[in-house]
């Protein structure tokens, strides 16, 4: 894994994230202990390129829990969901409150709280006892493929759309749409680019952005759809809640619009591969699956917690320096990026004895698979909690023997955790 004393690892690059996990968190050791820079390079691109290709890494716990609590010091605007600034004609699409800062964000995380309300879950509880038991009902009689396509995406999938009241005749492309915006560095997803060890061709920026803003577009005119819709005749799903609630504030077209692209998107990311990698955790730690299932009401809630943490399924969000300042030992400018790797972060051997043993028993374990504590710890949380919950008792008590078959196809990214392909057997 090449590495510089001054520009340190490549942590922006396919090659880091495609070499072997424990390579990729012994690097990460290494910057933790100041070993190595926590300096990197990003690469450029054009359409996106914002004249500031350095970044800092944030690695230990510390330092990403305090700077997610320090929202006037590290900034979420302009783009904390990108390396390098989105352009214009993307920041519609996807500029939702992840990066905005408040006044702005509070207003809009206010309104949208009402999807997450013990009301709207409780309905969801149901719907998610419902798909989970269908899913597991076609496995038996179909028998298993794909895990990722057959259970883990189409649960959280399921899922939102029910909330969102997504129509029959969208539900298929939603999947694939998620794919492509977030499996920008993966050439299966993103219009077959595979040079991303350096900066990137025109040809190339062209061709990863078509696809990325076709699928955007796409959700984001659903959207406006839908909305229009519930305006005129609301119903009881969250699109209804928050366009066309009576007596209270709701959103625009624009804030719905790209709240609408994050709720699709990262309602189906985040559980789609903390299952993938739960299932495969548990394969490989069959003294753990035996633990669980011993009493799996009384660990279940562990396990969801150190699966979280163990595969961090988002690896990192960026902020921004608002003004100089001296943080945990390094010096930073106003202006300068800076990465909060929570993947490192839940690794740190400071606060998580043996971090890289899988132990779901862990306890305490003050993870931050879900955002660091602060004003942009991720609302649906509690939901992903849940919907793992759910499927994996549905998963465990009808298919005992499930597990997986040789080594998962992993995404190339170094923003999500992924896993796109997974033989299993049961």
């Amino acid at each position: 894994m090449k590495v510089d004393d001054r520009t340190g690892y490549e942590l922006a690059h396919a090659a880091f994230w495609a070499a072997p996990e424990a390579e990729r968190l012994a690097a990460f050791a290494r910057i933790r202990a100041g070993e190595a820079t926590h300096h990197f390079r990003i690469p450029q691109a054009p359409l996106f390129r914002d004249g500031r290709p350095d970044a800092y890494a944030l690695v230990s716990h510390a330092e990403v829990s305090e700077a997610s609590r320090r929202a006037d010091l590290f900034s979420n605007e302009p783009s904390a969901n990108a390396l390098l600034d989105l352009p214009r004609f993307m920041a519609t699409t996807f500029g939702s409150m992840i990066n905005m800062d408040d006044p702005r964000h509070a207003h809009i995380r206010k309104i949208v709280a009402r999807s997450f309300t013990p009301k709207v879950l409780a309905k969801t509880e149901e719907d998610l006892r419902r798909r989970a038991a269908a899913i597991v009902d076609e496995i038996l009689a179909d028998g298993p493929t794909d895990f990722v396509t057959q259970v883990a995406a189409r649960l959280p999938t399921e899922v939102i759309c029910d909330m969102l009241g997504i129509p029959e005749s969208y539900r298929a492309n939603i999947l694939p749409w998620t794919n492509h915006i977030l499996g920008f560095g993966d050439a299966e997803y993103n219009g077959g680019v595979t040079r991303l060890n350096g900066d990137a061709r025109l040809i190339d920026s062209l061709r990863t952005s078509k696809v990325i803003m076709g699928a955007g577009l796409r959700l984001y005119r659903l959207a406006n759809k839908l909305a229009k819709e519930r305006v005129r005749r609301p119903t009881d799903d969250v699109t209804s809640l928050l366009v066309a609630a009576q007596g209270e504030e709701n959103l625009t077209a624009q804030e719905f619009g790209s709240f609408f692209v994050l709720l699709v998107v990262a309602g189906n990311e985040t559980t789609r591969n903390a299952l993938s990698h739960a299932v495969h955790l548990f394969t490989g730690h069959p003294d753990q699956l035996e633990l669980l299932m011993a009493d799996f009401e009384g660990r279940i809630g562990g396990a969801v917690e150190e699966i979280v943490r163990y595969s961090t399924p988002v690896i990192q969000f960026r902020r921004d320096v608002t003004e100089d300042c001296s943080f945990h030992g390094h010096e930073y400018r106003a202006g300068d990026k800076v990465v909060l790797f929570y993947n490192s972060a839940n690794r740190d051997e400071t606060v998580f004895p043996d971090p890289d043993r899988f132990d779901i028993t862990r306890s305490p374990n003050p993870h931050v698979g879900f955002g660091g504590p602060g004003p942009h710890y991720c609302l649906g949380a509690h939901l992903a909690r849940r919907e793992l919950t759910v499927m994996l008792r549905e998963l465990y008590t009808r298919m005992p023997g499930l597990r997986t078959v040789g080594e998962p196809e992993r995404l190339c990214s170094y923003f999500i955790n992924g896993i796109k392909h997974m033989t299993y057997q049961y």
